[in-house]
């Protein structure tokens, strides 16, 4: 599969040296920041002024992951730092096509996440609205968690879904991403990979990211 990107997650990171630790995936294709408010889900992470300064430290893109409540009022302020992306969860949103337009009017890249049990089809009419769509392969909450074969089949009908409408809207998987389930991930249809544990937690986070891209890769271990 050609066109794979890796956004490790800083989840698993050292909250205490989040610099050193965002110098050590320079080879990923961004970064993905969850943000939890302890209310959408059950962990408390960080807010709108860490977000700010992991750009000014970070070279790399901002993929911000917002797991809150009311975000269609919190959203706007991460798209106004200069974020690349800013992903909003359908089952918070009150207004989730004026939110998508709202924050692409702002600069960034707007793109929506369900949680495992939200069924994509409702929304696949939003598909235009985005240019990116999370289905969640974990509980969201907090990280480590085993990857959920039972989203495969929606990976499928959302790629499907994607294909057929012509539109170039990235398809992304966050949870239990491993050298082992990737290539499920990535033979469904999904082409944007968020890892935490299995990046962070290894000696050396950038040749695992390089791993990872290894087994979806053209000629690689898998695809």
């Amino acid at each position: 599969m050609s066109g794979c990107r890796i956004h490790p997650s800083i989840l698993s990171a050292d909250f205490a040296n989040l610099e050193a630790e965002l110098h050590r995936i320079e080879t990923a294709d961004a970064v993905h920041v969850d943000v939890m408010d302890n209310h959408f889900v059950p962990n408390l992470t960080l807010g709108l002024p860490v977000v700010e300064r992991i750009g000014q430290v970070s070279a790399l893109p901002l993929d911000v992951h917002l797991m809150i409540d009311d975000v269609d009022r919190w959203a706007p302020g991460y798209a106004d730092l200069g974020v690349q992306s800013v992903t909003f969860h359908a089952e918070a949103a009150a207004a989730p096509v004026r939110l998508a337009r709202e924050l692409r009017s702002r600069g960034t890249r707007a793109a929506m996440a369900l949680r495992p049990a939200t069924a994509v089809e409702p929304y696949l009419d939003m598909l235009p609205e985005l240019d990116m769509l999370l289905l969640m392969t974990v509980e969201p909450g907090f990280g480590g968690q085993s990857f959920l074969d039972i989203i495969l089949p929606k990976i499928r009908r959302a790629r499907a879904a994607i294909d057929g409408a012509g539109l170039p809207v990235a398809l992304q998987v966050d949870g239990g991403i491993t050298r082992e389930t990737i290539l499920r991930a990535a033979e469904a249809g999904a082409d944007v990979f968020v890892a935490g544990s299995s990046v962070y937690g290894t000696e050396d986070p950038a040749a695992a990211i390089d791993a990872l891209r290894h087994v979806v890769a053209p000629g690689g271990s898998g695809l």
